[in-house]
């Protein structure tokens, strides 16, 4: 048992496991709403739409966590805006967005020649660096949006399944898709820095995908992704220890590895 040991005796694995945890639980409740809506491309968008607030704020010396929280509202709002004023789909107007603040965060970058260190950093996170203050606001954020999922949940099942209903039922689907939209944004924010604005996306969607396999209600199929997402973190965290891989990409890999196995163990077992 010293593989398992030895690695969570050092204080690093302790909080890179513990922040990688929360950042999972997180994940899990908010990506079961992105799975269940096929919000993918929205979360992916909002994840790499980060890159000119961190990128300004990295540069600037200010809290990556602050930039990254400028620049995802404005993503998410601007993309409600774009898609009303120039009357553009949804998707539409969220691949205009990303694109565009993609490429504001390259330009931005590609003004400073001291910034690959910083950018391999944003882009690919660093678990293994994780301290205290990340692991507070991770546990502030966890608190949070579980209370306005908690909240929310008879709007967001009105709304996932039948914006009419919700409508007649006076669930108002229009404040509740913003406030889904904002908890996507939330949680990409609150996560990005343990595995960075590229591989944070693995655990938003992976999880839930792996535990849609077995439930079909919202609350248990949170709970499974939560205990997959933790199990990929743990995993993750194991074989990046032993193989000296990238903590985040190992992460990464183990999640998308779970729905994998997951689908396969599922289309054994009978129904």
């Amino acid at each position: 048992m010293t593989w398992l040991t030895d690695p969570l005796a050092v204080s690093f694995m302790q909080r890179a496991l513990l922040g990688g945890s929360l950042a999972a639980v997180i994940c899990a409740v908010v990506g079961t709403w992105v799975v269940v809506r096929g919000l993918a491309f929205l979360g992916e968008a909002v994840a790499h739409g980060m890159l000119p607030g961190v990128a300004v704020a990295a540069l600037a010396g200010w809290p990556l966590v602050l930039g990254a929280a400028v620049s995802a509202g404005a993503m998410s709002v601007g993309v409600g805006v774009v898609a009303r004023r120039a009357r553009l789909s949804h998707d539409t107007a969220t691949g205009l967005l990303f694109v565009g603040m993609l490429s504001l965060g390259v330009v931005i970058v590609s003004r400073s020649r001291s910034f690959a260190t910083d950018l391999t950093a944003i882009l690919f996170g660093d678990v293994l660096a994780v301290r205290v203050p990340q692991l507070t606001l991770l546990a502030v954020a966890l608190v949070l949006i579980a209370a306005a999922c908690a909240v929310l949940h008879r709007a967001f099942v009105a709304l996932s399944f039948d914006p009419r209903t919700a409508a007649t039922l006076g669930l108002r689907p229009r404040a509740a898709n913003a406030a889904m939209v904002l908890l996507v944004t939330a949680a990409v924010v609150a996560s990005f820095q343990a595995l960075g604005t590229l591989l944070v996306l693995a655990l938003l969607l992976a999880p839930a995908a792996a535990a849609r396999q077995w439930t079909h209600r919202v609350p248990p199929t949170m709970a499974l992704g939560a205990a997959f997402g933790v199990a990929a973190v743990l995993i993750g965290l194991l074989v990046s220890w032993h193989a000296g891989t990238a903590g985040g990409a190992s992460i990464a890999g183990c999640a998308v590895a779970l729905v994998l196995v997951s689908a396969a163990v599922r289309a054994a077992v009978p129904r």
